[in-house]
């Protein structure tokens, strides 16, 4: 029973990290993305470069940055703001370190669903008096739903397996910051196999579904609009 009531821990607070990381991370990263698609703009390919290094560097080196960043000398640490943020060595840690590492795919998912939309669609609805604001959240959004959704979920998913970048800014605190990832990585080195057995279950479930969610977005119907 004990055990049980462990796994439903680690399990409800890696969905709250996972959750509270996809949040974050909706409205900047469908901004971003449409902004990557629409607009021509001097230093756009620099920008999309950095936006996907998270994609390339090691997962640790992303914790060490995000480590340097909150530290107490830090460009966000206690010397520099004059109080104290709080958050490192919390799940608040975890779930910016799993925003940061899903962000590069969520954005360039929502970058390939709004070229995928005909800019057409768009001349016409300014033509007919609608702002480009009105525009955007009256067509192209209701238009892009499916595929930034599918990107969310993606995003999410790739929260829920976040590791080294938690492990290094958040820690693998037991009924703190000990997210399914991290907790397999303890079982397995403390050789309790059945603990990690159990957990990778646990993540394999998880994974299936949002994965199954996403094929099944992304085969639905298309807008007739």
């Amino acid at each position: 029973m004990m055990l049980r009531q462990d796994l439903v821990s680690i399990l409800l607070l890696t969905l709250k990290t996972a959750s509270v990381a996809t949040v974050c991370m909706m409205v900047p990263a469908t901004l971003l993305g449409y902004t990557l698609a629409r607009r021509d703009f001097r230093g756009k390919n620099l920008v999309s470069a950095l936006v996907g290094l998270p994609l390339v560097l090691p997962p640790t080196a992303v914790g060490f940055l995000l480590l340097r960043l909150f530290a107490v000398d830090g460009p966000l640490g206690r010397h520099s703001l004059g109080f104290d943020l709080g958050l490192l060595l919390s799940w608040r840690a975890a779930a910016l370190a799993a925003a940061v590492m899903s962000f590069p795919l969520v954005v360039r998912t929502a970058k390939v669903t709004f070229e995928g939309i005909n800019p057409r669609l768009e001349m016409m609805a300014k033509t007919l008096g609608h702002s480009t604001l009105a525009t955007f959240f009256r067509y192209t959004l209701p238009l892009a739903r499916r595929g930034l959704l599918t990107g969310l979920i993606l995003g999410f998913t790739r929260a829920l397996g976040e590791f080294g970048a938690t492990v290094t800014i958040a820690g693998n605190i037991p009924g703190r910051t000990q997210t399914l990832s991290a907790a397999i990585f303890s079982a397995q080195q403390l050789g309790d196999t059945d603990r990690a057995y159990a957990l990778m279950l646990l993540a394999l479930g998880l994974g299936f579904i949002a994965i199954l969610s996403a094929e099944l977005l992304s085969r639905a119907p298309r807008s007739t609009l």
